[in-house]
């Protein structure tokens, strides 16, 4: 039976030195010192030996599990100074595994450069509801009862009188009945309209707004503005013009084209040969919207603006189709 105490002995001294994680360093224990452990298999048999052989097998086995206990214990520390639970076979002192780092979506790049240029010019950034009334989205805008944009076609309406913003211009109305002039805001956001999804057009997209309501506010204040703000996104050497259009919230109104920044005005496929490319529209904003916000157009005046943010981008990235902005294909999107 002390043969056997030693063997076992001298056994576990070799399964403790292979253990790499406290947890099998419990399971050694129970093996060897638990209530139905090895130790106590062997102790089993104590009552067949002789009286004069029990107090020193006793003494052999209280050995025994002291040495198998202290071996343990410092397997244990061994262990958990190395990093604690460590898998079989890891090796702690191998370099870590670089993570890739996320980065912004070109959207929300672009829409915060743009932001922050105008935040520089002293305006203020708000963000709309997605989902509104029909006077925040139309009446308040001046869109008469018949315009073509209240058709169900162009619009996602949730009922009769609440729909997905179709424009981030409602924002202006919010702000206008809810504070007192002067102010300068810029509202980005996301827009939904019911159109059929190609290399131009998608249901859901970003636009930025931005208006300025000051007294005597006219529009060589708007074009001042517009003209500094293209300079210093797209560069100084990039020219504005601006041609007369039609918005029922602001009169008058404009288109605002800018010169091509690939070919420098001289003509190309993506301004057609023109020279020019349209960027966004503009205008003074129409008595009518001071009045149904409760201001005084004899008192104040301002402009507005507003471009869709997937235009802005596919200019400054040189890209012909929007649907590459919402594919998810990380192959596009490393490139940002």
């Amino acid at each position: 039976m002390i043969d056997r105490l030693e063997a076992l002995l001298k056994e576990a001294k070799g399964t403790i030195k292979l253990a790499n994680d406290p947890k099998s360093v419990e399971e050694i224990r129970v093996k060897y010192l638990g209530k139905s452990g090895l130790i106590t298999e062997i102790l089993k048999g104590l009552g067949q030996v002789s009286a004069e052989m029990r107090p020193q097998i006793g003494k052999v086995s209280n050995e025994v599990k002291n040495r198998i206990s202290e071996l343990l214990e410092e397997r244990k520390e061994a262990v958990e100074s190395k990093g604690g639970d460590l898998p079989e076979g890891w090796d702690p002192t191998l370099p870590g595994r670089v993570l890739p780092v996320g980065k912004m979506h070109p959207l929300t790049t672009v829409q915060k450069e743009i932001c922050e240029i105008f935040a520089s010019f002293g305006f203020n950034v708000v963000e709309g509801p997605d989902i509104e009334t029909d006077y925040y989205n139309f009446l308040g805008l001046n869109f008469p009862m018949d315009h073509p944009a209240r058709d169900a076609h162009d619009t996602f309406y949730l009922r009769k009188d609440l729909l997905l913003r179709t424009h981030t211009t409602p924002t202006q109305v919010h702000v206008m009945e809810s504070q007192q002039p002067p102010f300068k805001v810029v509202a980005p956001g996301r827009v939904y309209r019911n159109e059929s999804v190609d290399a131009t057009h998608h249901h859901i997209f970003h636009q930025v707004d931005g208006f300025l309501v000051d007294k005597d506010i006219h529009f060589g204040h708007l074009k001042g503005i517009l003209d500094n703000w293209v300079k210093k996104f797209f560069g100084s050497k990039i020219k504005t013009r601006f041609r007369p259009s039609f918005f029922p919230f602001t009169e008058p109104s404009a288109e605002v084209d800018i010169s091509c920044i690939f070919c420098e005005g001289k003509g190309c496929r993506i301004c057609k040969q023109s020279g020019w490319v349209e960027i966004m529209g503009c205008g003074m904003i129409d008595p009518a919207v001071f009045e149904k916000c409760h201001l005084d157009p004899e008192k104040w005046s301002g402009f507005a603006f507003g471009m869709g943010v997937e235009r802005v981008a596919m200019f400054k990235y040189d890209i012909d189709d929007v649907r590459l902005f919402y594919q998810n294909d990380l192959r596009f999107l490393r490139q940002f």
